[in-house]
């Protein structure tokens, strides 16, 4: 079955790699990404030009998740042409690197409204549709970092990704009853084919930052060696994108809770095998069971 597919982020790294994935799955995707007409016009050839050479249905649509009214436009939009979605994925994010006192509080709650608030105003906008039509899928791209191994020097980042993920939780639990599926998909730590760390933040106050290197010389640079150094060669960021299409073809019903594509392993499942089954066991001791999963 072919699905409407919005994916947020989708200029680079996971969020294309997912669109053209799931376009070639013979989805209609639509790849949202901010100034479309500006610095990602390149990427919107790029998709266009992949959507000629493969004969697929993979189409640019402007939408910058820190808008709301941006947001807005591209919901209606897509619904306007084909009278639906069916499935939304969150996958735009920004990360930033470096001691956490050397941000500035307005540095992380830009980060937060990358990484969190998006998240809501895209809700906001596509689950109307979702519900009233009793069924839909939304999935979460988080980060194993949420539960897993925490180096140092990247604590924005994870407590942002933390908030996106219990974001996802509580929403899974409300839109069960509506028909509407969630599926949280956990990455790890691939040092290459997104751009993460290439394009992540520094911190605003470079005095604080630079009284850091003082006592943590190079730390940064061992992270990101050391992270390298455990994921296997043969680890792709495709094997995320190939995921999410395995994720949408699955009958309805049959799609999982949570699943984790992280080859440098870093504890993350084994944590949230403990934290899910211990939701799984509370929603029914409070009588709530049916919100684990919609009725097929």
């Amino acid at each position: 079955m072919s699905n409407v597919i919005v994916i947020t982020g989708a200029s680079s790294g996971f969020g294309a790699l997912t669109a053209r994935a799931l376009a070639d799955a013979g989805h209609t995707v639509y790849a949202g990404m901010r100034e479309t007409a500006g610095r990602n016009a390149p990427q919107v050839q790029a998709a266009a030009d992949y959507a000629k050479e493969h004969d697929v249905d993979l189409r640019s649509v402007e939408l910058d998740v820190n808008s709301q009214e941006s947001v807005d436009a591209a919901i209606a939009q897509v619904e306007a042409g084909h009278g639906r979605i069916d499935v939304l994925i969150h996958n735009a994010g920004h990360m930033v690197t470096g001691p956490a006192e050397a941000f500035s509080p307005e540095q992380l709650a830009e980060l937060y409204n990358v990484n969190v608030l998006s998240t809501q105003r895209v809700n906001r906008a596509a689950l109307p549709g979702m519900r009233r039509r009793g069924q839909g899928l939304v999935i979460w791209v988080s980060s194993s970092s949420v539960k897993g191994g925490t180096p140092p020097y990247l604590a924005p980042y994870f407590a942002a990704k933390a908030g996106m993920d219990a974001l996802a939780v509580g929403y899974a639990g409300e839109l069960a009853r509506w028909g509407v599926e969630t599926s949280i998909v956990v990455p790890g730590a691939f040092t290459s084919g997104t751009n993460h760390f290439a394009h992540s933040g520094r911190p605003a106050d470079t005095a604080v930052e630079a009284e850091y290197e003082a006592k943590y010389a190079g730390l940064m640079e061992q992270v990101a060696e050391k992270l390298a150094a455990l994921v296997p060669e043969d680890a792709d960021a495709a094997l995320v994108s190939d995921e999410i299409a395995r994720i949408v073809a699955l009958p309805r019903g049959q799609r999982p809770y949570r699943v984790h594509i992280d080859p440098s392993n870093d504890g993350s499942e084994e944590v949230s095998e403990v934290a899910d089954r211990i939701r799984r066991q509370f929603l029914t001791r409070v009588d709530l069971a049916d919100l684990l999963a919609v009725q097929q």
